[in-house]
């Protein structure tokens, strides 16, 4: 029986016992395996003249550090990491489900090799491309400014899209439509321009790599109905259990760091469980 719940422990301890064919829509945003440490700092910034950062028109803030959470980003082989949960996302997937793995430059490639043999090249449908402009810059390269999401359906013939139901973007050219249309705003295609999380806007939790509302609820909304379930196999902060439970869906969330699920626990208000090996496995 399925509950709209925040799983704690490894996702192989709980992947396994969930019924095959369960859900509409599986997200998985796995370590990218960048071979370093990921951290981030919480912040609180107030209105100060003698403050340390210059924002907006001028205004000078105070940053005071409230704390900071870290991950280690290696891994050996990542494919045979990667692997066993793909095998088990295909699994669980109904006929008309869809499977979205968010990675970045280092692995998508390898993965999607590792995808066509899962579930088929014929199920391969799209390859997006995230887009946004913040970050740290080098000069001894095009910086990295895009994460690569991976786009794979259970059945190619019976999968559900609904890129109506999508909301909808600005045009880069409002000019060269007409006003209605302006108004209206485009359906998104394979390159989604959106900005990260903001560092001192409400959405930010402080959790390392939390990704957009924005991005998540697109995904939700094309790829799923309401009452779908959805799974999120490495939460984190939980933002596609907040796109699901925004938009009528019902989410189910597992994460192996208890930082992420009490950051989901506060966000979301959905009741914790811990994933606990099977007896025979602590002898």
């Amino acid at each position: 029986m399925l509950e709209e719940a925040i799983h704690l422990g490894d996702n192989m301890e709980l992947l396994p016992r969930l019924p095959s064919a369960a859900f509409q829509l599986i997200y998985l945003d796995p370590p990218f395996n960048t071979g370093r440490e990921q951290r981030r700092l919480r912040l609180a910034t107030d209105a100060d003249d003698s403050g340390d950062r210059t924002g907006f028109g001028g205004r000078t803030y105070r940053t005071t550090v409230l704390g900071s959470s870290a991950y280690d980003d290696r891994f050996d082989d990542y494919l045979g990491f990667l692997e066993p949960r793909l095998r088990e996302a295909h699994r669980l997937l109904q006929s008309e489900g869809s499977l979205y793995l968010h990675l970045d430059s280092r692995e998508s490639h390898y993965a999607k090799v590792l995808l066509d043999g899962i579930f088929g090249r014929d199920c391969f449908l799209n390859e997006i491309v995230w887009a946004y402009d913040y970050g740290a810059r080098t000069k001894r390269r095009w910086p990295a400014k895009h994460d690569t999401i991976l786009v794979y359906v259970k059945d190619p013939e019976t999968y559900f899209f609904d890129g109506e139901a999508v909301d909808r973007e600005p045009y880069m050219a409002p000019g060269l439509q007409t006003p209605e249309r302006a108004a209206r705003g485009k359906l998104p295609t394979d390159v989604w321009w959106h900005t990260i999380v903001s560092p001192t806007g409400r959405e930010k939790t402080g959790y390392p790599t939390q990704k957009p509302l924005g991005v998540l609820r697109r995904i939700v909304q094309a790829s799923s109905r309401e009452g779908d379930w959805c799974l999120d196999a490495f939460a984190g902060s939980g933002t596609l259990g907040a796109a699901c439970l925004d938009l009528g869906r019902r989410p189910v969330l597992c994460d192996s760091s208890p930082e992420a699920v009490a950051v989901m626990h506060d966000r979301l208000g959905l009741p914790v469980r811990s994933v606990e090996p099977p007896a025979h496995a602590a002898r």
